[in-house]
């Protein structure tokens, strides 16, 4: 009986502690658990943030690219308006020097000696402008449907003061005009004075169909191809409105109205910048602003 009774009380014990070992192995477990879930949801947030700082850079990126298309588009405004300002100064002589002619573009020379009409190329389909830019279109085809729609006429122009022959863009005509017989009072004959603003060849434009060789008809300023068809130098210039002479080419088609689209580009960035920002905040600011707490 004494034994039962001790035997009884040390299993007793022995669930009382093994009781106490199961809670506490409960709690620290459920300790570890709680802690785990903690540094989880941390290490995710941590995540989240460090993702949200690396797509800040869209939005940023955004903001700098309009910024540069905002001083791109005064840097072009102010290109054109020079441009213009240059035409105008008053004619220089045609250089001695041929190789001078590449660094005055867009300025008045004057020269004197006569046309050889017998080697008209012609340059388009052109629209006719004025004052620098197009009165019915985009200076390169007509977009009005109308009889604006033409073709610029270039005329070798034999130098009277040395062995010299250069191509001369005398103006627009209109297609019912292309042929000379139509405009023979035009067809100035005789040594004469002009002026006209130095071109410099220009690469094919895009969209713009590829010349012809040994052709009459060009699409774009090739001025070597041109050259060598009609027997002259590359030299170019666009003879100025007032040589215009009633029955004949329309003067003063130097196009300076350079593309400018910039304005499309910074609504653009900036549209994307605000948009992209827009997203970021609502999706990342509370995520930072709980971790500035």
């Amino acid at each position: 009986m004494i034994f039962g009774k001790l035997f009884s009380n040390y299993l007793f014990k022995q669930n009382v502690i093994s009781s106490k070992l199961y809670v506490s192995g409960l709690t620290k477990n459920f300790s570890m658990t709680t802690k785990s879930i903690e540094l989880s949801k941390f290490r995710r947030k941590n995540n989240n943030t460090d993702i949200g700082w690396i797509l800040l850079v869209i939005p940023i990126s955004a903001l700098g690219l309009g910024t540069w298309q905002v001083k791109r588009k005064y840097w072009k405004e102010n290109l054109i308006e020079e441009l213009k300002t240059q035409t105008q100064y008053p004619a220089i002589n045609f250089p001695e020097n041929e190789d001078e002619l590449k660094n005055l573009e867009y300025r008045r020379v004057r020269v004197v000696g006569e046309f050889d009409h017998s080697k008209e190329l012609y340059l388009g389909p052109r629209s006719c402008i004025s004052n620098g830019g197009s009165d019915s279109g985009n200076g390169l085809f007509s977009t009005s449907g109308s009889t604006t729609s033409g073709y610029y006429v270039i005329t070798p122009f034999k130098l009277s003061d040395r062995p010299l022959t250069i191509l001369v863009n005398r103006g627009w005509v209109s297609m019912k005009n292309k042929d000379p017989a139509s405009r023979i009072s035009g067809q100035v004959v005789g040594e004469i004075e002009l002026d006209g603003i130095v071109r410099l060849t220009e690469p094919r434009p895009q969209f713009v169909s590829k010349n012809v060789a040994n052709s009459q008809f060009w699409s774009y300023r090739d001025l070597d191809a041109m050259s060598k068809l009609v027997n002259s130098e590359p030299i170019l210039i666009d003879a100025v409105a007032e040589s215009s002479i009633p029955g004949g080419p329309i003067g003063g088609q130097t196009n300076i109205s350079i593309r400018n689209e910039h304005v499309s580009y910074i609504i653009t960035w900036y549209g994307l910048a605000i948009a992209t920002g827009y997203m970021w905040y609502n999706k990342y600011s509370h995520g930072l602003k709980s971790i500035i707490k």
